[in-house]
């Protein structure tokens, strides 16, 4: 009898895949990481044979691992980066461009012309997201504009465009299979979330042909079976989500209310809204949590593009760490008389600012700044971000505001005890830590699993739900005040716009 699921999570800095058992527990998991492309200032690409070339050598590792093959797998379950955008020739499966990461800034110029043409409110009330950059279309526009003979191309029909979901979704079917899902579909700036399809005045205003476009499915779904050598026998892949939709459903966040964070590269907080599409004055973003047989459920989203890229930076950029767990160990030993911010604009800033134009900042130094309090300054960084999410989620959705906040984490920095603390106490919220922190992967998995009856619904699974640690807040007001004024202070000196 098969044993196992098969979670592919694909993400910005790595490819992973991870077999889940019965008992939701890891069998196996193997990870490889690829390069980053910065061809300029703002600009970020990823190659899509680095894409597939790590899923692939992550899913052989993580079978051999639990000596299983594909008669092992009951179905596969497909986690991504989301809005990184592929366009690829039909015929041969190869993209005609480097893949443009979600953190890429290139059409901040194009989405300013729009916004002067008086688009950014329409887009904005069918999809619930902002006009910028981070989502899909502008993305597709600029590579159809861009690259030599394409426009001809989509003309003839011979061009498609996917999330990574979809693209890794076409080649494990051996482009048999162009699809999506309602959540990645809902990151692109061209899915109407209220009416649950592809927008043709959405299309017409950034100018894509419909035809590029992959067919949209609930999250749990037949979306084909694998057609590749990697796989003895075909796998049923039966669930796609995109990667903070599939993290809150890992965190069984199936209630109004509930609320996670993610800490990965970026940072992104989900707030399950329920059946209500909750329009936000504060710059969050509405965008489907989940579609499940065919009803929606909405959330409110608040995007950090730098979170643990930060500790990425202190290791690669300042070459100050060796690896991630030694910025806790060095910002346990900082000077607590020294108030360094640093302002991860990196790539522009997201929620609640959406300055494309911003760049990084660090306010605060003294002659004795050194490793330790720049490792302080990007952990802080990281739960001073968090904050201003939850204050905004608070100001839209009221009922958050009159009951206990409990955020549930997950994430490479969610297992850094000092962090999680501060977060704890700048919030003044309880944060709440489960043992399994692959929730992303154990979203996809579980979708996947229930789709073919090898895990229960949602309220079993709920029951499954644990947590592993708890940090409770222990900063006094005054303290966590000055500190948040500082904060606020340091991002204003930062934002293009003041």
């Amino acid at each position: 009898m098969s044993k196992y699921v098969l979670a592919i999570d694909q993400g910005t800095t790595s490819s992973r895949a991870l077999l889940f058992d019965q008992s939701y527990q890891v069998a196996s998991l193997a990870q490889h990481e690829f390069p980053q492309h910065f061809p300029q200032d703002g600009w970020v690409e990823h190659d899509p044979e680095d894409i597939w070339n790590t899923t692939l050598q992550a899913i052989t590792e993580a079978m051999d691992q639990a000596a299983a093959d594909a008669s092992d797998l009951v179905s596969i379950g497909i986690t991504n980066q989301r809005e990184t955008t592929l366009v690829w020739d039909r015929r041969t499966g190869k993209a005609i461009h480097n893949a443009i990461v979600w953190q890429d800034r290139r059409t901040a110029e194009h989405c300013e012309q729009l916004r002067s043409r008086g688009k950014e409110a329409i887009i904005s009330e069918k999809t619930g997201l902002l006009l910028d950059p981070y989502f899909s279309a502008s993305k597709i526009a600029w590579i159809l504009d861009q690259v030599p003979g394409a426009r001809q191309k989509v003309a003839e029909g011979h061009l498609a465009f996917g999330t990574v979901d979809s693209f890794l979704l076409w080649r494990l079917t051996n482009g048999k299979v162009h699809a999506t899902d309602a959540t990645n579909a809902a990151r692109t700036s061209l899915y109407n979330i209220k009416e649950n399809c592809w927008d043709e005045e959405l299309l017409s205003i950034f100018d894509i042909p419909a035809s590029l476009l992959p067919k949209v499915k609930d999250n749990c779904s037949y979306f084909g079976t694998t057609d590749i050598e990697a796989f003895s026998s075909p796998v049923p892949i039966a669930a796609m989500a995109g990667d903070q939709q599939a993290a809150a459903v890992g965190q069984a966040c199936f209630k109004p209310g509930m609320l996670k964070s993610t800490y990965g590269t970026g940072c992104f907080a989900l707030l399950n809204t329920g059946a209500d599409f909750q329009q936000s004055k504060n710059k969050m973003l509405t965008t489907i949590a989940y579609r499940l047989e065919g009803k929606t459920a909405y959330a409110l989203e608040g995007s950090i593009f730098i979170a643990g890229a930060a500790v990425q930076w202190l290791r690669d950029g300042l070459k100050i760490i060796t690896d991630a767990p030694e910025s806790t160990a060095l910002a346990d030993q900082a000077d607590q008389t020294q108030n360094l911010y640093l302002v991860p604009a990196f790539t522009g800033l997201g929620a609640p600012y959406w300055d494309s134009q911003a760049r990084g900042a660090i306010f605060g130094l003294t002659r004795n700044s050194g490793p330790a309090e720049f490792s302080k300054a990007a952990l802080e960084a990281v739960c001073y971000q968090t904050s201003d999410l939850l204050s905004a989620m608070k100001d839209d959705w009221p009922e958050l505001e009159n009951r206990e906040t409990v955020i549930r984490v997950d994430g490479g920095m969610a297992a850094s005890d000092w962090t999680m603390q501060f977060l704890a106490d700048i919030l003044d919220s309880k944060v709440e830590r489960p043992p399994i922190l692959e929730t992303t992967a154990l979203g996809a998995a579980y979708l996947a699993g229930r789709h073919v009856g090898f895990y229960p619904d949602l309220e079993a699974f709920s029951e499954h739900w644990s947590c592993e640690k708890s940090f409770d807040p222990h900063l006094d007001e005054v303290s966590r005040e000055h500190k948040l004024e500082g904060w606020r202070d340091a991002v204003a000196r930062t934002l293009s716009k003041v």
